[in-house]
């Protein structure tokens, strides 16, 4: 019977500067659309008007969309909240196109109670950004403190290290393909980071325990890699079945959560290959700094 070293097919500490390249690759692109043309902003962040229609028959958010679409408004968020109740959220609109809307409306569901007609300014969108990146930034500084306590400040930061790496690479990602960001966009990178430190902190603790058992000789390199193999199957086997029902949502949850959806399916698989290949090599580097000044003073 093969031991668990033995049936190592490569060493991912070893190959750590191929994941830097791959990230590089993966990650520079996104950046270089973030700051050039940046994020197509949903109306949450840019102002519009927002609608709360309430019809007299039950009705679908596709037909709804379809008479959006014959306005020139195919791209507004339509939100179901009962069988004959609607949040509808346009682009800016004039008397005109509000009136037009109004009476297309009546012309394909009938009479209907408009229950809210306003115009959304981008204050809000601002102060919801605001607040979250203010949660960001709260999350990251209690997670640094708290990884810090039950392991050490290195891995906190390299945990949060590779929480960034995220985070950029699903912004770079909807940049380049100028996919709307909504309040439910910030949702969804809210619940990546979530995600992606529950599976760090499980390797981490995985390395803590091998760390303690350490045979003599055994150097740093390998006991991260020894650890990094005996959860990869409970990180592959977790982040599939996580994707399973991110893939059906997004076939089958419709239009309204399609952006969300498919934010959270890049966090995700992000987020597995994050934990993996870049925040315990992170940490290596980390700490083969600690042991470089003693080296050259013992030579000095």
């Amino acid at each position: 019977m093969l031991s668990l070293r033995e049936r190592m097919p490569f060493h991912f500490i070893k190959l750590r500067k191929i994941w830097y390249i791959f990230s590089s690759v993966l990650i520079i692109p996104g950046l270089i659309f973030l700051f050039s043309q940046g994020l197509q902003l949903g109306i949450d962040f840019t102002g519009g008007n927002l609608m709360d229609l309430r019809f007299n028959q039950a009705t679908s958010v596709e037909q709804v969309r379809e008479v959006l679409s014959g306005c020139g408004l195919g791209d507004s968020s339509i939100q179901q909240s009962g069988e004959t109740d609607f949040i509808i959220r346009t682009s800016e609109l004039s008397e005109d196109q509000n009136i037009n809307l109004v009476q297309a409306l009546k012309a394909n569901f009938g009479e209907f109670t408009i229950l809210r007609n306003e115009r959304v300014g981008p204050i809000m969108g601002r102060e919801l950004l605001n607040k979250a990146l203010g949660a960001l930034v709260v999350a990251s500084i209690l997670m640094i403190f708290y990884i810090s306590w039950r392991f050490e400040f290195k891995q906190g930061l390299a945990a949060v290290l590779g929480l960034l790496h995220n985070v950029l690479f699903v912004l770079g990602a909807f940049s380049i393909f100028q996919l709307e960001v909504d309040s439910a966009f910030v949702a969804a990178i809210l619940t990546i980071i979530g995600y992606s430190i529950n599976d760090t902190i499980v390797i981490f603790d995985r390395i803590r325990e091998n760390m303690l058992n350490k045979k003599k000789g055994e150097i740093l390199e390998d006991v991260i890699n020894m650890s990094l193999w005996q959860t990869l199957a409970r990180s592959i086997n977790t982040v599939l079945t996580v994707v399973m029902v991110l893939v059906a949502l997004l076939l089958l949850g419709g239009t309204t959560i399609h952006n969300m959806v498919l934010a959270l399916l890049i966090g995700v698989v992000c987020g597995a290959y994050t934990s993996i290949c870049i925040a315990s090599p992170l940490w290596y580097e980390m700490k083969k700094l600690e042991t470089r000044p003693k080296t050259k003073a013992a030579r000095v």
